[in-house]
């Protein structure tokens, strides 16, 4: 089975690949397609996270050896994607946080001579330099200093 993967980076204008990529292949070959089909090298570090169709970023998966438990680099995409789980966000470089919304937009058959991974569509050019990243609090202000967030991770299912 092929995954074709639509990959939007976060920036003011339109930078988008679709990739065509074997449900075999890891996430870490993802790692590398996504990264050099914009342009970069693939040796900074990133993540994935998992995410529902509103890109909420939920649980890390860790691409390097923190714990032996929460790495993710060597799993079949088709043990991280199905028909429910469609949606990742990919940060890549944690020095400026390129972000991507990657999402599976077709399960397909492989062609007979098909090469794959490949970029099947392509738009805009990433910037010279990353978009600047706020952080803030606002998810938080109507709690008090004693209230934790409420998380559900059945949300992203």
């Amino acid at each position: 089975m092929i995954l074709r993967i639509r990959t939007i980076l976060d920036v003011d204008d339109d930078v988008i690949r679709d990739i065509e990529i074997e449900e075999q292949n890891s996430l870490n070959d993802l790692y590398i397609f996504i990264s050099k089909s914009y342009g970069f090298d693939g040796k900074e570090m990133g993540s994935f996270f998992e995410s529902n169709e509103n890109w909420i970023q939920g649980k890390e998966l860790n691409l390097v050896d923190f714990e032996a438990k929460s790495n993710y680099s060597n799993s079949p995409l088709n043990k991280i994607f199905d028909n429910k789980k469609r949606h990742l966000i990919f940060v890549y470089d944690f020095l400026v946080l390129w972000t991507f919304y990657v999402e599976v937009v077709e399960f397909t058959e492989p062609l007979k001579n098909g090469v794959y991974p490949n970029t099947v569509f392509s738009k805009g050019k990433p910037p010279e330099n990353p978009p600047t990243k706020s952080f803030n609090d606002s998810h938080k202000s109507n709690q008090t200093d004693h209230e934790e967030l409420n998380y559900d991770e059945d949300e992203f299912y």
